[in-house]
C-alpha cells in the first residue's frame, strides 16, 4: 500500500500530497509527461522501471490532481538513483518540486544517490549537495548496421551470466529490472561471445520516436562496435539514439565514427562521489531515468 505525505494545505488550491505510485500504470503517467517534454522514453519502460524498486516511485497531487513526479530507486544499502523529476509547467516555481524531492531524500536515506540533470538544473542539485561526475551526450542516427560474428541473441546466454556482467558495469545488482529489460516487447537484446564467454551486451528498444540503445557494455571498442552494428541492423532505417558517457573517449569516437548527431546533454551527478565503474567498458548508458 502506498504511503501519503501531506506537505501543505493552501485553501485556494487544496492539499498537496506526495505518495508512492501504485503500479506501473502510474509510472506511465510520469513517462507520458516525459514524452511531452521531449525526453523520448521507451514504450515499455514503466513496467521495467517499477520492477527495480516498487516503493521508489512518487507522485505529487494537488487537490487530488497529479502535478509532479519523481523516482528514487534504491539498489542496495549504498546506491540509489533519482530520475523522472517533472512538475507540470503551470505549477513550476511554487515549491512543489522541492517538497517532492525532500520526500525522495527521506526515502533513500544516507545512500549515495546518482542522477542525470539537464545542465540548467545542475546548479539546483549542487545546492542540494550533488557534484558533477561526467556528462552524457545523446546521439542520433538513421540505423543501418550489419550482422557481426560472435553476436548472439541474449536469451541464448544463461541469465546468471548476463546479470553478473551487468552488475560489474552498473555498480549494483538489479536482477528484477534486468530480467524485464532484456525481455520487454519491441526490443532486441544481443550478447557478444569472445573465447567462449560473455564480453559485452546491448539492448535496443522502441521509444516514442525511433529506438534507443541502452545499455551498451563491452570489454573493448571492437566488441562495442560489433554490438552497435548488430543492434542497428535489427532496426534498420529507423532513428536510433545512444546516450554516451563523455568519460569514455572510445565511446565518443564510436558515435563520431558513425556520424551520429549530438542532440542533447545531461550532467551525471552523485551526492557522495562517483562509484568505481569500468567507464572504459561503458559505451552507452542504460537509462537517464533510473541509472
Amino acid at each position: 500500500m502506498s504511503r501519503a505525505i501531506e506537505t501543505s494545505s493552501p485553501v485556494r488550491r487544496g492539499t498537496f500530497v506526495v505518495r508512492q505510485m501504485e503500479g506501473p500504470q502510474e509510472v506511465q503517467i510520469a513517462l507520458d509527461w516525459a514524452a511531452q517534454e521531449g525526453w523520448n522514453p521507451g514504450l515499455h519502460d514503466a513496467e521495467c522501471f517499477y520492477a527495480a524498486d516498487p516503493e521508489g516511485f512518487f507522485l505529487g497531487l494537488l487537490g487530488g490532481e497529479p502535478i509532479a513526479s519523481g523516482f528514487a530507486v534504491i539498489y542496495n544499502d549504498f546506491l540509489a538513483f533519482f530520475g523522472g523529476y517533472i512538475v507540470r509547467p503551470q505549477y513550476r516555481g511554487q515549491g512543489y518540486g522541492m517538497r517532492l524531492t525532500q520526500v525522495k531524500q527521506t526515502y533513500v536515506g544516507r545512500r549515495n544517490v546518482g542522477l542525470d540533470a539537464p545542465p540548467p538544473m545542475a546548479e539546483k542539485y549542487t545546492r542540494l549537495g550533488f557534484r558533477e561526475a561526467f556528462r552524457n551526450i545523446r546521439y542520433e542516427l538513421k540505423a543501418e548496421g550489419q550482422e557481426r560474428p560472435g553476436i548472439v541473441e541474449l536469451r541464448r546466454i544463461p541469465f546468471r551470466d548476463v546479470a553478473a556482467y551487468d552488475t560489474v558495469h552498473f555498480g549494483a545488482a538489479r536482477v528484477g529490472f534486468l530480467r524485464r529489460w532484456i525481455n520487454q516487447p519491441d526490443c532486441f537484446a544481443l550478447g557478444a561471445i569472445r573465447q567462449g564467454r560473455l564480453a559485452g551486451y546491448g539492448v535496443v528498444r522502441a521509444a516514442h520516436r525511433g529506438y534507443r540503445i541502452g545499455p551498451l557494455f563491452a570489454d573493448d571498442p571492437a566488441t562495442a562496435e560489433d554490438l552497435f552494428l548488430a543492434l542497428c541492423y535489427r532496426v534498420s532505417g529507423k532513428p536510433v539514439f545512444l546516450d554516451v558517457p563523455q568519460l569514455n573517449p572510445e565511446a565518443v569516437a564510436l558515435a563520431q565514427r558513425h556520424k551520429m548527431k549530438p542532440i542533447w546533454e545531461v550532467v551525471r551527478m552523485y551526492s557522495k562521489g562517483m562509484p568505481e565503474l569500468p567507464m572504459e567498458h561503458i559505451f552507452g548508458m542504460t537509462t537517464l531515468d533510473i541509472g
